[in-house]
């Protein structure tokens, strides 16, 4: 589902403008791999596949593999609807430089959100 991220997120007008203002790499973990998302203006502009040796990122949100299908479900279970629920949980874990994930927050929770589209397809 991560690899049609850009695609999903890119053909999203709103979102797109929503974070224009954001360019950063951050990564997603699932299970003990990354993927590496590049973001600039707002647009996906890459999508990379771990492992990686040596590359940097801004911050990453990482989770199991359970977690993340159930949180990109179409509708998902009460807990699993919100990266803070999940938290919450503790069922997702945020690492390294938080403040750009926060300053844009709505942006990055949509966008991780995303991936439910191809669910309910």
């Amino acid at each position: 589902m991560i690899e049609r991220l850009a695609e999903l997120v890119n053909d999203d007008a709103w979102l797109v403008k929503r974070g224009r203002l954001l360019s950063v790499t951050f990564a997603i973990g699932v299970d003990d791999v990354d993927y590496l998302i590049r973001v600039i203006d707002g647009r996906i502009a890459e999508i990379e596949k771990g492992p990686h040796v040596m590359r940097s990122w801004t911050f990453a949100v990482r989770a199991d593999r359970a977690t993340w299908e159930t949180f990109w479900q179409a509708v998902p279970p009460p807990g699993f609807h919100d990266i803070f629920a999940l938290l919450r949980k503790r069922l997702i874990a945020f690492e390294g430089d938080l403040q750009p994930m926060m300053a844009h927050l709505l942006y990055i929770k949509l966008l991780l959100a995303k991936p439910r589209e191809l669910a309910a397809a």
